[in-house]
């Protein structure tokens, strides 16, 4: 789309939300706020470099919720006529008027809005084509299967391209909207040796097309990981040292994203709480919250909620500075809103200055985890146990790839438990961080 195209776009959805907000006003409403979200896509998905599946979205809906002195009513509608929208603002109106009051319902402060509004960059338009994308993901495919001979099968490849406009606007007077834009390519293949079959894959994702990996780079990633998981052995139970591998890594540390949100806090069903101002990693140890990188997949203005985000601290010398709230999470722990409505916002580990190589080195003999699977968390207690897989390590050196064991441990031991954080850090998520060195942990295996 143009530039005048996406402006008027937008002027036409702040129009819709406008709409609303004044409806709810007549209706006597103490507050509301209306979001609209809508999305287009295409998505291609080959097997064996042949098409399987061609998919185009586009859809958008408007959501809106109103309270009436404590009361609290939503509905959403697809249909942005001024009739349609009249009907979900009396639908919202009509739910609020029977349910319950809840003094901790709202919008958040008028003081916390933003109320400047810089690019961030977040959108990169590319036009392209179904037979475009199929070609992509074939390359990826055809590197990958070209590799080496023990790569037998392809598990398929999808290339993608979407984006979306956003608009929020509350009775505080707060009304805005922006576009953006996400690309990705991902590849699975299968390999096999002496009857023994592995698959992995790799991807690439950035809001800039022209930033994505090649394809060639994503296939003959996707078969040498793949490659490397051939002929896995098993593991004696034993307490070994523990490398996260990056991507691993951004999961031990959405537990501790789930363990400081206001949600999980104030139902006291998290094994952080009451731990503002309390050491939980080694006094190395920080997080930093950026939001406002430009071109960031994770970087916004303003929460869900339309408060204003800040670069601030979640880790300090190892100290837990912050809480994640929304306004009902935060009135719910009387506290200040931390403008975390719909999650985080490029979190940044800081790293010791090694490689991961270096790592696997000063790791000595221990295990590489590249893949962990299973539900074994306790978000209450911090009791960790998941079923994984990756490569025995011995005096520095890799020897062979390992495969269906367990690690165990606690995640308030597994955090004051980290040695180091490599420099080399995976950018595909909203956590940026390299690969995490765990002292020791509890390996279940033979």
């Amino acid at each position: 789309m143009t530039t005048a195209s996406i402006d008027l776009e937008l002027n036409s959805l702040k129009d819709a939300v406008s709409m609303a907000l004044e409806y709810a006003n007549k209706l006597g409403t103490t507050a509301a706020e209306v979001a609209i979200s809508k999305q287009q896509g295409l998505s291609v998905s080959t097997r064996l470099k042949e098409v399987e599946t061609v998919e185009f979205n586009k859809d958008g809906a408007l959501g809106i919720t109103l309270f009436r002195n404590g009361c609290k009513g939503s509905s959403s509608t697809s249909d942005l006529s001024p009739d349609a929208i009249k009907l979900a603002v009396k639908a919202a109106d009509d739910i609020a008027r029977f349910t319950s009051s809840d003094p901790y319902n709202g919008l958040a402060e008028a003081e916390l809005m933003a109320t400047e509004f810089p690019d961030l960059d977040l959108y990169h338009p590319q036009q392209i084509s179904a037979e475009e994308l199929t070609e992509l993901a074939a390359r990826s495919e055809e590197a990958a299967l070209n590799v080496d001979s023990r790569i037998t099968n392809s598990d398929g490849a999808s290339a993608n391209a979407h984006t979306g406009i956003k608009v929020y606007g509350n009775s505080h007077g707060f009304l805005d909207g922006f576009s953006t834009s996400r690309y990705s390519l991902s590849c699975v293949v299968i390999g096999e040796s002496d009857g023994n079959m592995q698959r992995d894959y790799d991807y690439t994702i950035s809001r800039n097309f022209n930033e994505l990996l090649s394809p060639e780079e994503v296939g003959k990633k996707a078969s040498e990981k793949t490659l490397g998981r051939l002929d896995s052995r098993k593991v004696a139970t034993t307490k070994l040292p523990i490398l996260l591998a990056p991507d691993i890594a951004t999961g031990l540390m959405g537990h501790l994203i789930g363990a400081i949100s206001g949600s999980s806090l104030y139902r006291k069903s998290s094994f952080l709480l009451d731990s503002i101002d309390t050491q939980i990693f080694p006094d190395w140890f920080s997080i930093e919250e950026q939001p406002h990188l430009k071109g960031a997949l994770a970087s916004a203005i303003y929460d869900s909620e339309g408060v204003a985000t800040q670069d601030r601290s979640i880790i300090k010398d190892g100290v837990l500075m912050t809480y994640l709230l929304t306004s009902y999470s935060a009135r719910k722990l009387g506290l200040k809103n931390t403008g975390h409505a719909g999650g985080i916002y490029n979190w940044t580990l800081a790293h010791t200055g090694h490689t991961f190589d270096d790592l696997v080195k000063e790791m000595g003999t221990g295990i590489i985890v590249t893949e962990v699977m299973g539900q074994g968390v306790n978000a209450v207690t911090g009791d960790y146990s998941r079923g994984a897989a990756g490569f025995y390590v011995e005096n520095g050196v890799i020897l062979y790839p390992v495969e269906e064991f367990t690690i165990a441990g606690n995640l308030k031991d597994m955090f004051q438990n980290v040695v180091a954080v490599s420099s080399d850090r995976d950018m595909r998520s909203s956590i940026r961080t390299g690969g995490i060195l765990l002292s020791e942990m509890k390996i279940a295996g033979n």
